[in-house]
């Protein structure tokens, strides 16, 4: 069975517009007969919204009671993309980052990710064409939901990536690259063809958005290729690797 690894960021999924664009790039892999293990992340800025009010009902909300508010995100945009693709007569299924095996430590707002067992995954693909799933989120051995903390997401895909033995998962994205430079800002900013683990680790510590520092970390561990694109063209992308 081939599979390919692929993850939206939130602005990617933002609308219903948005999220039909992005089925669309998963459906140019089904195309290719290919089945697709799709991780989302919640749509826009639906985790800041959740956050802001919870801040409105406490100064310090209970972090275990927070990651439960904030990972409802990651689900309505999941649960909306296996509608859609369902709509459009592919087999498609949602999975939380519980039914998909995605275990964590017990610190609650930042966990980390302790092992996966994506025996439900396999099971899964088995029958369907894509299976999507909540990136973010996980569980704790107590059974309580944990969240990876800002862009989590980005980590999700690539631990999952690493636990079904993929060599290679692409970042869907509203940018067609990495820049060397912040292209919004700087109109000479350089697309970057090829960039190496260790300057993309760099360039994530010193405030590049592109891509979370924990899952570069994670694609070097395993020897996955990250490539980078954009969900709103076919323009060539960026890729990250030894």
């Amino acid at each position: 069975m081939e599979i390919k690894v692929i993850k939206f960021g939130g602005s990617s999924v933002a609308n219903d517009d948005n999220l039909k664009k992005a089925t669309q790039k998963t459906v140019q892999f089904l195309q290719e007969g290919q089945k697709v293990v799709a991780i989302l992340s919640a749509q826009g800025k639906m985790t800041d919204t959740l956050l802001t009010e919870a801040k409105r009902l406490s100064e310090n909300p209970n972090k275990r009671e927070l990651d439960m508010l904030v990972s409802v995100g990651e689900q309505i945009s999941i649960s909306k993309f296996a509608i859609l693709l369902n709509e459009m007569g592919y087999k498609a299924i949602s999975l939380t980052g519980e039914q998909a095996g995605v275990i964590t430590d017990e610190n609650h707002t930042q966990a980390k990710i302790q092992e996966i067992r994506p025996f439900r995954i396999w099971q899964e693909l088995e029958e369907k064409d894509v299976v999507v799933i909540a990136g973010f989120q996980g569980i704790d051995v107590e059974r309580n939901i944990t969240t990876l903390g800002r862009n989590g997401s980005d980590t999700s895909a690539l631990a999952i990536a690493a636990a079904l033995d993929q060599k290679e998962c692409y970042i869907f994205t509203d940018t067609d690259g990495i820049y060397d430079k912040d292209p919004n800002k700087y109109s000479n900013a350089k697309k970057l063809e090829y960039i190496s683990y260790e300057d993309m680790d760099k360039l994530a510590q010193n405030g590049a958005k592109v891509l979370h520092d924990r899952c570069i970390r994670i694609a070097k561990k395993y020897g996955i290729k990250i490539i980078v694109k954009s969900t709103f063209n076919d323009n060539k992308g960026s890729v990250v690797q030894e």
